[in-house]
C-alpha cells in the first residue's frame, strides 16, 4: 500500500505521475506551541516595525518575505496584554487562516504589518497597540477584548503565495479553488517523494485550507465529488507523513476526518490501523484492518499488518507466561502424609479392648 494517495478511486498501490505547474510557495511545519502560562517568554531582540507594532522572533524562517497582496497562511494565538486572557487560537481548529496583505480587516492591520515582516516558517511574538487592533470600542465578536486593549499575538507564517491581484479564496470560483487545492496537493506529493515530510505537510495543509467546511457545505453533485477527490487524499497523505514522523495521535485525527465523511475509506482505515498499532491499541488496530480487508480482500499490505498483529499477540502471550512463571514458580508437588504410629497403636488397642468387651458381654448373656 503506497504512502501517497493521488485519487480515492484508484487502486491502493497506484500513483499518478502527472505534473502540474504551480506558483512558488515555501513552508516549514511546526507543532502547536504550548501556552500553559500565557504567551511564551521570548529573549530575542525586539524589532520595532511600526510605532504600534513590535516583533520578537521565536523561530527563524527562511526565504523571502511576502509582498503586498500576497496570500499568507498563518496560525496564531491572541491574548489581551493587560489581562493575558487568550481569546483566539487557530491551532485548535487544525486549519491555517488566510490573510491577504493589504486587504485585511481593520482590526488585523497591526497583525498584517507583523506578518509582512516574517519569512516562511517563522514564528514570532507580536505586540500590537490598540490603535491598530480592535480600537476604542473593543471587540463585539470577542467580549473579553475590552476597549483600547493592546494585543499580543503568537504567530507562525506557514507559507504564502504571491498573487498580484490579491485574489482571496472567497473571490475564487469553485473550479479555481479546487484547482488551486489540487496544485498544492501535487506539490506536496513531490516533497513527499523527496522525503521532505514537513514541507509536504505544509502543502497538504494549504490545499485543505481551500476546502474549508463553509466551502464544502455549499457544494453539491459533481463539484462536491471533485472537492472530495482532492481533500481526502490530502488528509490521508498528511496521515502518512505523521506516521513516518511518529506523531500517531495526529495521524489518527487526519484519518478520522476522512472516515467521518466516508466510513468505508480503505486507506483511512489502513493508516488509522497502523497508527493505532504503533500506540499499542492492538484491538482497535485489528478492527480497522479487518474492516479495510472486507473492502480490499486482495490487498497484501493489509494481510501483512494483520499477520504482524497476530505475531505480536503470540509474543506477548509468551512473555506474559514467562513473567507469571517467574512470579509464582512451578506448582509444588504434594507431599505424602507422615504416618503417626502412636495413633495407630492406640487405635489397635481400642479395637482389641472393644472385641474383648463384646465377648465378655455375650458370655454373661
Amino acid at each position: 500500500m503506497e504512502d501517497v494517495q493521488e485519487n480515492q478511486s484508484q487502486p491502493l498501490g497506484h500513483r499518478d505521475e502527472n505534473e502540474i505547474v504551480t506558483e512558488n510557495a515555501a513552508f516549514v511545519h511546526g507543532e502547536p506551541p504550548q501556552d500553559a502560562n500565557g504567551p511564551p517568554k521570548v529573549d530575542s531582540e525586539v524589532e520595532v516595525l511600526h510605532e504600534k507594532v513590535r516583533k520578537q522572533t521565536i523561530k527563524e524562517g527562511h526565504g523571502q518575505k511576502p509582498s503586498k497582496y500576497s496570500t499568507c497562511f498563518v496560525h496564531y494565538k491572541a491574548w489581551t496584554e493587560s489581562t493575558l486572557h487568550k481569546f483566539e487560537d487557530t491551532w485548535n481548529e487544525q486549519r491555517p487562516v488566510e490573510v491577504v496583505l493589504g486587504k485585511e480587516k481593520k482590526e488585523m492591520t497591526g497583525f498584517s504589518i507583523g506578518v509582512s515582516n516574517m519569512k516562511s516558517g517563522e514564528r514570532a511574538l507580536l505586540h500590537v497597540g490598540w490603535e491598530l487592533g480592535y480600537g476604542k470600542e473593543g471587540s463585539f465578536s470577542f467580549p473579553n477584548v475590552p476597549p483600547m486593549a493592546d494585543i499580543i499575538y503568537e504567530v507562525e507564517l506557514i507559507g504564502f503565495d504571491e498573487a498580484k491581484e490579491g485574489k482571496a479564496r472567497s473571490d475564487m470560483t469553485v473550479e479555481e479553488r479546487i484547482g488551486a487545492a489540487d496544485r498544492r496537493k501535487m506539490d506536496g506529493n513531490v516533497f513527499f517523494k523527496e522525503e521532505k515530510l514537513e514541507e509536504a505537510m505544509q502543502q497538504y495543509e494549504m490545499a485543505i485550507a481551500y476546502m474549508g467546511d463553509d466551502f464544502m457545505f455549499q457544494l453539491h453533485g459533481k463539484y462536491h465529488d471533485m472537492a472530495l477527490s482532492v481533500k481526502h487524499p490530502c488528509h490521508l497523505n498528511m496521515a502518512a507523513c505523521l506516521i513516518k514522523l511518529k506523531r500517531y495521535e495526529e495521524a489518527i485525527g487526519q484519518c478520522n476526518i476522512v472516515l467521518g465523511e466516508d466510513q468505508n475509506n480503505v486507506k483511512a482505515l489502513f493508516r488509522r490501523g497502523k497508527a493505532r498499532a504503533e500506540l499499542g491499541q492492538t484491538d482497535d488496530a485489528r478492527e480497522d484492518f479487518l474492516k479495510a480487508q472486507k473492502y480490499a480482500p486482495e490487498d497484501k499490505a493489509i494481510t501483512r499488518e494483520l499477520n504482524l498483529l497476530a505475531e505480536h499477540d503470540k509474543a506477548l502471550y509468551r512473555k506474559q507466561k514467562e513473567i507469571y512463571k517467574g512470579i509464582f514458580g512451578p506448582r509444588p508437588e504434594p507431599r505424602p502424609k507422615r504416618i503417626k504410629w502412636i495413633v495407630l497403636v492406640w487405635q489397635w488397642m481400642l479395637s482389641m479392648f472393644d472385641l474383648l468387651f463384646n465377648r465378655i458381654r455375650r458370655k454373661a448373656d
